[in-house]
């Protein structure tokens, strides 16, 4: 039987909405001090209350409960902060390390990204009859890295903001749900650290949420799924030129994202001028690791009822049996 909301609890939910900019700054005040505290002598073990996934749940928790305080700053501060500490971990990062890592996962990458989208039409036009333009888009997303790919791919097939808004919730909801159960399924299936990085990067749609999980499996697995998302992000290129043939666009800018070179060029940095003083390179990356996982909140309180309404039955099952295929083949792949 259903549990029915009481006078009493009602009243609470109504304060927490009516009080919901407070909640939102609390939280972040004591996140940021439980993340940078552990610098402080003695206070090291605050840190370990805030690790991705408790952020992500209490980013999903205060957007379910008490809706979005600050819907404009959070979405500024969520992109901003996943790019530069995206940047900063690539100082954590060896270029011959991370080129060794990323090399086996990379054929398969390719093969993927081209299976994913031709498996996702198919099953959004031919079997669910979605609309073109939505389904390419949850194609595109799935294929690539989430919701930039669906950014970089919407105005160049000049798609409607309806359909960009469903693409976008059915990647963010899949995303946080990854984020949740990738990495017990991971320990589950006892993949080792190079084995989970691979797999989390070609499986889960949005960087953010790759970088997330990786970090929630260990250092390595951290290094790898970073270094073959951001890979397979460089896609986003090739696959809006490709777009605009097939949609028959040709006045459209393509977005590239530049924090990708930025990255690149924080690993040649740290591999070839820092290589002489790696705690500089480590102070960078651990900071940067700090913020990733504050972003987590951000990220989780993103979320909200409207978007989950706006989703719709079919997009969420070609999203879901897209993300299953790709996340079932990809584990086949690299277990077997």
């Amino acid at each position: 039987m259903a549990h029915e909301i009481g006078p009493e609890e009602s009243a609470t939910l109504t304060v927490m909405k009516q009080h919901s900019r407070e909640i939102y700054i609390t939280i972040t005040a004591i996140a940021t001090i439980c993340l940078f505290g552990s610098y402080i002598p003695g206070l090291h073990f605050l840190s370990k209350w805030c690790t991705p996934p408790i952020m992500l749940f209490l980013g999903l928790a205060y957007a379910l409960i008490c809706g979005q305080g600050y819907p404009n700053l959070n979405k500024k501060l969520s992109k901003i902060m996943l790019q530069y500490s995206v940047v900063g971990l690539g100082f954590g990062m060896n270029l011959y390390e991370s080129l060794a890592s990323g090399r086996e996962g990379m054929l398969f990458t390719i093969a993927s990204v081209i299976g994913t989208l031709v498996i996702g039409m198919l099953i959004g036009r031919k079997f669910l009859k979605i609309d073109k333009e939505t389904s390419y888009l949850i194609s595109s997303g799935t294929a690539i890295c989430g919701g930039s790919a669906i950014a970089a791919v919407g105005p160049v097939i000049k798609a409607k903001p309806a359909n960009m808004s469903v693409a976008l919730a059915v990647v963010f909801v899949l995303n946080a749900i990854a984020l949740f159960i990738f990495p017990s399924i991971g320990h589950w299936l006892d993949l080792s650290q190079l084995e989970f990085g691979t797999w989390a990067a070609i499986a889960i749609h949005d960087t953010s949420s790759v970088v997330g999980a990786g970090a929630a499996y260990g250092e390595e697995a951290l290094k790898v799924a970073t270094t073959i998302k951001l890979t397979r992000a460089l896609w986003i290129i090739p696959l809006a030129l490709a777009t605009s043939f097939i949609f028959k666009s040709k006045d459209h800018k393509i977005t590239i994202p530049w924090f990708i070179l930025y990255f690149i060029i924080a690993i040649l940095l740290n591999t070839f001028v820092l290589d002489t003083v790696p705690s500089v390179g480590t102070a960078i990356s651990g900071i940067a690791r700090r913020f990733l996982t504050l972003t987590m909140f951000f990220i989780g309180a993103s979320l909200s009822t409207d978007i989950l309404r706006s989703v719709g039955i079919k997009p969420l099952i070609q999203g879901i049996i897209l993300w299953i295929v790709i996340s079932v083949g990809s584990l086949l792949y690299i277990i077997l």
